[in-house]
């Protein structure tokens, strides 16, 4: 019978729904650098706030242009990187709190899928060592006894192992690779997967493949999917966050926030996306420059340089969160949950680079 520090407690509420399965509470990363004499502070994620559901799995996609902290957030989530301030709660369990007697069991219910598949394997390593290891490793099975484990985990994302036994990794393609960083990430049976720009270095006949793949999968576990690609967004998600400069800017219904954006960030990303009709495109330049560390600390919102909207009150005062049709907006343009602009928008259609 496991012991209690391998299951943490986890206990239905009073109404019969289980507490959230991730709560982000005002989680903060602060990176300090010094430059001579004098010290620079980088606030990559500032008061973020999110929530997984225990009851019913989803797919949470987190996006923004490079720079957004997208990636710091993702690896707060994975325990990888420590908050400065905030919470992060898995389970109703304090990551950044656990003791190292559970670590182990927050590492397999928490994996991890990366970017660049090539990267993640040694090219002098036959893929069923990577496999066989890790079933090692969590206590899966002993290694003598790995081969089944591994393959019903192969079996998941649509490979066999014949198809991986005895090769290395320039054998396969970019997309039969990923599937296996995928296979391995479900050998431990987690509750969440985290995909940092998973489908960022395969070709596009490849990324929908990976892409229905998550889908599939949301049958079985939650997942936190990290991308600057607003398509692949739309299609795979039930829900989006858009990130700006370490702020969460708006959240809700993947339908809302990317089929008719309200915050005017969102609206720029939005635009920024090309539309497979040359007629249809817009002559208007639209500008996605990365962020600059200085505007992480800005003063006021911290679009303003940037917001075609922008007022005297957004250069001097923080905006607010408001609940505006359904998704949280951050932003001055929305005075208790009224509407101050309206902008529709059609679906996502193409791929946005940034």
């Amino acid at each position: 019978m496991p012991s209690p520090s391998e299951h943490p407690p986890f206990e239905q509420s009073r109404s019969g729904q289980q507490p959230p399965l991730l709560r982000i509470e005002n989680l903060t990363r602060v990176y300090t650098s010094r430059r001579g004499l004098s010290t620079h502070h980088l606030l990559a994620v500032d008061r973020a706030n999110l929530t997984l559901s225990a009851d019913q799995h989803e797919i949470l996609t987190i996006a923004g242009e490079s720079g957004s902290g997208k990636t710091t957030l993702a690896r707060m989530i994975l325990g990888l990187v420590e908050p400065s301030s905030g919470r992060l709660l898995f389970k109703e369990r304090d990551v950044a709190r656990l003791p190292r007697t559970e670590r182990g069991w927050f590492r397999r219910q928490v994996q991890p899928v990366f970017q660049d598949p090539f990267a993640t394997f040694n090219p002098l390593r036959r893929i069923e060592s990577y496999l066989y290891e890790t079933v090692a490793n969590y206590g899966i099975a002993p290694r003598k006894d790995a081969q089944e484990p591994t393959e019903h985990a192969l079996g998941a994302v649509g490979l066999s192992f014949r198809e991986v036994k005895g090769r290395y990794p320039n054998e396969l393609s970019g997309g039969q690779l990923q599937r296996v960083s995928i296979a391995r990430a479900l050998i431990t049976d987690p509750a969440l997967l985290v995909a940092d720009e998973p489908v960022s270095m395969l070709d596009a006949s490849l990324r929908m493949s990976v892409v229905n793949l998550f889908r599939e999968l949301k049958t079985s576990q939650s997942v936190v999917y990290i991308t600057h690609d607003l398509a692949t967004a739309y299609y795979a998600s039930d829900r989006v966050a858009i990130m700006l400069r370490g702020w969460i800017v708006e959240t809700g219904p993947v339908e809302k926030v990317l089929g008719q954006p309200k915050h005017p960030y969102t609206q720029l990303l939005k635009a920024s996306v090309l539309e497979p009709d040359p007629r249809l495109r817009s002559s208007e330049r639209v500008s996605l420059a990365a962020s600059d560390s200085g505007s992480f600390m800005r003063v006021g919102c911290r679009f303003a340089d940037r917001c075609p909207h922008v007022m005297d009150i957004c250069r001097s005062v923080e905006p607010p969160d408001a609940l505006v049709d359904g998704r949280l907006v951050k932003c001055h343009l929305y005075t208790d949950g009224e509407v101050v602009l309206e902008k529709a928008a059609e679906p996502v259609l193409a791929t946005v680079s940034t």
